[in-house]
């Protein structure tokens, strides 16, 4: 299975989606904590050990214009922390409206009874599904 795993990186939460190549497909797998600007590493390697993605998607954080603001430098340090620690390559995506597509997708799941009010952080993991679904389509 050629695997791979999308992040959308915030300043309190890392949203971690995985995805399938074959299909182009997708899906929130995980919201992480990030305390004291490190994300939980704990809870990354229990997830690398059991999908074991062959590629990680980092979501990049442009301005309206395209150009790079504070939160690209920080997405730009996970990445490269991701692909030391993982020794994986690593990809960017520009997340414009990822965040608007995850929270009507996610407005979409409540109205449909399928999600819970309790799911709020998993906005977040719905976020790196965009992500790296638009990284898939121009793959």
């Amino acid at each position: 299975m050629s695997c791979l795993f999308g992040f959308d990186v915030g300043t309190k939460i890392v949203g971690v989606a995985v995805g399938n190549r074959l299909t182009g497909t997708a899906r929130a797998l995980a919201a992480v904590p990030v305390r004291d600007g490190e994300p939980d590493w704990t809870a990354l390697d229990t997830l690398r050990r059991e999908w074991l993605p062959a590629e990680l998607v980092v979501g990049l954080p442009l301005d309206n214009e395209g150009k790079e603001q504070p939160m690209t430098r920080t997405a730009r340090r996970f990445a490269e922390r991701l692909g030391e620690r993982y020794a994986l390559p690593v990809a960017f995506a520009d997340e414009r409206m990822s965040s608007q597509e995850a929270a009507r997708r996610f407005a979409a799941g409540r109205a449909a009874g399928t999600r819970k009010r309790s799911d709020a952080k998993s906005i977040d993991a719905e976020a790196a599904a965009v992500i790296l679904e638009s990284y898939l389509v121009q793959a």
